[in-house]
């Protein structure tokens, strides 16, 4: 079987990578564009065996897509290339537009003329498999119902309207031209090799380093953690069982305040590592001005997979913090390095 992931270098499809690498049927096409978050040594040995092509590759390219096409012919494709962090976006619209939307465009366009040339099993058999987000489905209130697959769409970011906008674009070319497409919606997801402007990782570091610990507004918000392992194996299950034209949440009904995961990391540190001059990593938390349109709570039901896909996440919050914290404690100097030579002009993080 061979697998064409798109975004194959982040942390959702790195993980994919890795997951996928160990099994003796699969050979994986990377195509990544290698942008500012993009770690090619995340993938780990896949990138030595002999079931693995890395392609450099940007989704905008349509050339360069019909050509990888043309000469692996895939029988399965897992769109994860996006810009997917929110501070980006309100500063750059732009860019979450160029990717996310017309890169999806062009993705769909390159993909149903290459779908319309297989025949037989492989033209029945072939799936694309768009993985997507929980900010499509907008804030709940504290008290709301978690969002089911029906839920109607109310992003309140740029990421997140380009981000529901490629998911309208999937679903339309399944619908209109018959495009054996399944989408995810996923909520927030760490682990490993994850870029450092983003909530956990920037929070490690700004501990281990004694440096303030900035979380937005009063750090009310609410988040859904799901660790990238478990995340990667809930793609793999919908790849090969899920149905066509339908769309699955995956989630972790790991629901936790900014400020109280911020908590955790601390007290996670803190026993491993004692910060000379403070009795602890909490005094570091600092109360910043709120993002703009800052959603309070994204939650969604996940009754759908588990009873379809008997999927549901391995580790638990807890479990999978610590190991997040332990992996980057191990990795400090990859950890360091991301951040000094590729984030320019960041923001704070709050998770995406």
């Amino acid at each position: 079987m061979q697998v064409f992931i798109t975004g194959g270098c982040g942390l959702i499809g790195s993980a994919l990578v890795r997951m996928l690498s160990g099994r003796r049927d699969v050979h994986i096409i990377n195509y990544d564009a290698l942008t500012y978050a993009a770690n090619p040594e995340a993938v780990g040995p896949a990138a030595h065996g002999g079931r693995y092509t890395f392609i450099h590759g940007d989704i905008r390219d349509a050339p360069s897509v019909a050509a990888a096409l043309d000469r692996h012919r895939p029988d399965a494709v897992v769109h994860l290339a996006a810009e997917s962090h929110v501070d980006r976006s309100v500063d750059g619209p732009a860019a979450f537009v160029d990717t996310n939307i017309c890169g999806t465009l062009t993705l769909l366009e390159e993909m149903l003329k290459y779908w319309q040339s297989l025949s037989g099993d492989r033209s029945s058999r072939f799936r694309f498999l768009h993985v997507s987000t929980d900010e499509v489905f907008g804030s709940l209130d504290s008290e709301a119902a978690a969002a089911t697959e029906g839920a109607p769409y109310q992003p309140n970011s740029p990421y997140a309207a380009s981000k529901a906008a490629s998911d309208h674009l999937v679903r339309a070319w399944h619908r209109t031209y018959g495009l054996p497409t399944i989408i995810t919606n996923g909520c927030n997801t760490y682990g490993p090799w994850q870029f450092p402007e983003k909530l956990i990782p920037l929070m490690i570091l700004n501990g281990l380093l004694g440096r303030a610990l900035p979380v937005y507004g009063d750090g009310r918000n609410v988040r859904d953690w799901l660790h990238v392992d478990d995340h990667a194996r809930a793609l793999v299950s919908v790849l090969e069982h899920g149905r066509v034209g339908e769309t699955y949440n995956i989630a972790a009904n790991e629901e936790r305040t900014n400020l109280s995961l911020v908590h955790a990391l601390c007290d996670l540190l803190d026993a491993r590592e004692v910060l000379a001059g403070l009795p602890d990593r909490r005094g570091l938390i600092q109360f910043v001005s709120d993002r703009p349109g800052h959603d309070l709570r994204y939650a969604m039901d996940t009754t759908k997979i588990q009873s379809e896909l008997g999927w549901m996440p391995r580790r638990t919050f807890e479990e999978g913090l610590a190991d997040t914290v332990d992996w980057y404690l191990a990795h400090r100097d990859w950890l360091q390095r991301m951040r000094k030579e590729r984030s320019a002009g960041q923001r704070l993080g709050t998770g995406r």
